[in-house]
């Protein structure tokens, strides 16, 4: 959040956040609060206007927030502000004084640097005049800057306007959109902010996520390109295919694309990459999106890769999960998630061409853009598989990732002599010398051979590199 921002909220000034049913306004609020008071030793006050302090507990208890913990150290407060709309006449001069007074008590009680109202729409429910709503909410945004407090203000989305009443967006500093959306069948939540006075900002709408540790936002722009890069090369346990790389295999912490058509050996090549690296005694988490964990094992056996040998030691762990089950911002933080939990040095994702049941090209990309420069900003080495169709051609990546990749091995199935054989051909391996040549690819029960003799029945001198 704080990337998209310029660097947080305005301090000491009021926030309105506006959204429908179900946008999680009211969490995102809370998590201020709560963020504030355990991270950064700032004391909030939540005012709530239509949940009591009890509702409040429960609805965030699964986000792992303990209110009345929070309560008990007077790090947080929960005053629960009760407005019947049936009890309000609009009759005379209207202000908040008394909202003011009371407000104000809870902030000195516990020293509150963070304040929330939810939601402000309660206050002006039954009222029409709107000179007096303008005046007031002006008033209010006023007391709270002048209180010094961080604030933020939650609001429902009118029909054509970010408010039900058009106004509160004109008296805020900074404002922010949630916004809840099903796209066919898939639920996602956005955040968009639509001003932020005398701060450079993101403009861009951002997946957003409610999880089990809080709110994620996701930016769709990379995290840059300022990511240092190693040196090291690591093998890929395939003599030939070292070779063919210059002879000493990949970089460390570089992005990896296999790609290929149906049965040209695209996980074998994957399994393989990780059981070397598990051999080094390196951390590797595989991703897989069509096959279980125990196929995936069995399958590799019958080349003589076994892999349950790694997953016993806690060297190798498997993730895995349909695609269409969540959408891409749930796959991205719960990647994030695992990732910064095992801390492995190669991430295999198996094949991330099944995104595109749950998004476009388009935002399919940028989910990959952010797992790539995520991978690279952590110096891990990153396994993309993508499958292509026989009508595409074999240098042609589905999702168009091939710019962000260091290096590239297409895997193909072709003629010859009457047979139908597998071919390796590296597209691209930044940085280093590498082989232009396509070679044949066999799978056998002893593992993965690439042949010295190319498709075209030349011999092929290695490189001494």
């Amino acid at each position: 959040m704080d990337e998209i921002t310029g660097g947080g909220l305005p301090q000491g000034r009021p926030t309105l956040v506006a959204g429908g049913p179900g946008c999680g306004k009211t969490l995102f609020a809370m998590e201020f609060l709560v963020n504030g008071a355990t991270q950064f030793d700032e004391p909030g006050v939540f005012v709530a206007f239509e949940e009591n302090a009890e509702e409040l507990a429960q609805n965030v208890a699964s986000l792992g927030f303990d209110l009345k913990k929070l309560g008990r150290q007077k790090k947080l407060l929960v005053d629960h502000v009760r407005v019947e709309r049936g009890e309000i006449e609009e009759t005379g001069d209207y202000d908040l004084e008394g909202l003011f007074i009371r407000l104000g008590h809870a902030i000195d009680s516990i020293g509150a640097k963070r304040v929330v109202l939810d939601t402000i729409e309660v206050l002006f429910s039954a009222l029409s005049n709107q000179g007096i709503l303008r005046t007031e909410l002006q008033r209010l945004f006023r007391w709270l800057k002048d209180k010094g407090v961080t604030a933020i203000i939650t609001a429902e989305r009118g029909e054509s306007t970010l408010t039900r009443f058009g106004l509160e967006e004109y008296v805020a500093d900074c404002v922010i959109v949630l916004d809840h959306r099903v796209n066919e069948q898939i639920s996602t939540r956005r955040l968009r902010i639509v001003k932020y006075r005398g701060t450079l900002h993101g403009t861009n709408e951002y997946p957003f996520l409610i999880g089990r540790h809080g709110i994620s936002v996701l930016p769709i722009t990379s995290l840059g390109l300022e990511h240092q890069v190693s040196v090291d090369r690591v093998s890929t346990g395939i003599k030939e295919l070292d070779e063919m790389l210059g002879g000493r295999g990949f970089y460390r912490g570089s992005s990896i694309l296999i790609t290929g058509t149906a049965g040209t050996g695209k996980t074998t090549l994957a399994s393989a990459l990780v059981d070397e690296a598990c051999q080094r005694r390196e951390r590797c988490l595989y991703f897989a999106f069509e096959e279980s964990a125990h196929q995936i094992m069995r399958n590799m056996r019958s080349v003589g890769i076994d892999m349950a040998p790694h997953v016993k030691k806690g060297l190798l762990r498997y993730h895995v999960a349909r695609p269409s089950q969540y959408g891409l911002e749930v796959h991205l933080v719960s990647m994030y998630d695992l990732i910064r939990e095992f801390k492995p040095n190669i991430v295999i994702l198996d094949p991330i061409t099944d995104f595109s049941m749950v998004g476009n090209s388009v935002e399919i990309k940028s989910a990959v853009t952010r797992i790539v420069d995520f991978l690279k900003s952590s110096q891990i080495t990153g396994v993309f598989v993508s499958v292509i169709s026989g009508a595409e051609a074999a240098d042609q990546s589905v999702v168009g990732i091939s710019s962000l990749i260091d290096a590239w091995i297409s895997l193909r199935n072709l003629e010859h002599n009457g047979e139908r054989q597998r071919g390796l051909f590296i597209l691209k391996s930044r940085g280093m010398a590498h082989s232009n040549q396509i070679r044949s690819f066999q799978l056998t029960n002893d593992g993965i051979k690439i042949g010295d003799i190319d498709l075209a029945g030349r011999r092929i001198e290695f490189s001494k590199s």
